[in-house]
């Protein structure tokens, strides 16, 4: 099974983070990266390097305003007198339609939806090689290959269109699926991480031409909060299309596969050719988050879902935080994938 990862990806190494009031150590660490690919490598993946597709794909889904703030907003930042040593909003409009502001501070409000998303020296580059990873793991599936794994990171599922959040900038699923759609295909995504891939749902709420599932810990208690929600169904050509299947917190395994089952039923109704999984290991009972409980041999289940099928699947890699079981929940669901084919 083939994996993608750019070196570059490295380079985002955000600091601060602030919950509930406090200041603390971000959790999206760059020694995620060292965990997974040790973790995928055990699943027998052979690492390959991404090609550079340039920024047309991305473009497709996030707009020019934006990705223009991402690439030049650190370099701004930096004449402020006194600013912080990475980019960090404190005040957002109430709107998206409110006015759009020159200053850096301001655009920084407008394009960040929360203090979990800090932009530093590192991070454009990153971010733009993570999504450049998914990207060629779609061309890859287009050529054939009934499985791929993308190492992401920094993760994309928070992100909509002109918005970073929840420690995402782009929005690699959704970039990769409108790759894949760009070339014939009838993608779902089909989101697996212990947060509803917000940004997601909002790239393709109002669409018909990309299914979007998500199966996540509550939102009534639990990020996002404000999306989420079993009624959000879409709107316009896109009503429909959208699914949302909120579980209580601290659901175990076969709660979560009962829910998978009902979620791989909707791609099938779908009709859809190809599969994006927007893989989170924060499901995972270990998790630092602590929304579900899914152990290491229900992500084996997981993997081995997507594999029966009968579709390709393409795996990109969202949250999955420090914690014991992490590497080994990333092999266990690309083995699980493999050995179920």
């Amino acid at each position: 099974m083939k994996a993608v990862f750019d070196e570059r990806q490295w380079g985002h190494d955000p600091k601060h983070f602030m919950a509930n009031g406090a200041i603390k150590p971000n959790p999206e660490q760059p020694r995620r990266i060292e965990i997974l690919h040790e973790g995928a490598s055990k699943a027998e993946c052979d690492f390959i390097t991404p090609e550079d597709a340039g920024l047309g794909p991305i473009a497709a889904l996030h707009s020019a305003e934006y990705l223009g703030f991402l690439e030049s907003i650190y370099t701004r930042w930096q004449r402020i007198e006194g600013a912080g040593e990475e980019v960090i909003p404190n005040i957002h409009p109430g709107n998206r339609t409110d006015s759009y502001p020159e200053s850096a501070v301001g655009q920084a409000g407008y394009h960040q939806a929360d203090t979990a998303c800090p932009i530093s020296s590192g991070t454009w580059d990153a971010a733009y090689w993570s999504a450049q990873s998914a990207i060629t793991g779609a061309d890859l599936i287009c050529k054939g290959e009934r499985g791929v794994y993308a190492l992401s990171r920094p993760p994309g599922h928070h992100a909509f269109g002109d918005l970073a959040g929840g420690f995402c900038f782009l929005n690699n699923s959704g970039i990769a699926a409108e790759r894949l759609r760009a070339a014939g295909l009838r993608p779902a995504i089909v989101d697996v991480d212990v947060h509803h891939g917000n940004g997601t749902q909002g790239i393709f709420y109002d669409r018909d031409d990309v299914l979007t599932v998500s199966i996540h810990a509550d939102p009534a208690r639990f990020y996002p909060f404000f999306w989420g929600h079993a009624h959000e169904r879409g709107e316009g050509r896109g009503l429909g299309y959208n699914l949302n299947l909120p579980l209580p917190r601290q659901t175990p395994d076969d709660g979560f596969m009962k829910t998978l089952d009902t979620a791989l039923a909707r791609v099938h109704s779908f009709g859809a050719d190809v599969v994006v999984v927007a893989l989170g290991l924060d499901a995972a009972i270990d998790d630092p988050f602590q929304g579900l409980a899914v152990t290491q041999d229900g992500f084996a289940r997981i993997g081995a879902a997507f594999a029966k099928t009968g579709l390709p699947i393409l795996f990109v890699q969202e949250g999955g935080y420090i914690s014991d079981s992490l590497g080994i929940n990333l092999t266990r669901t690309l083995t699980g994938f493999q050995e179920a084919l």
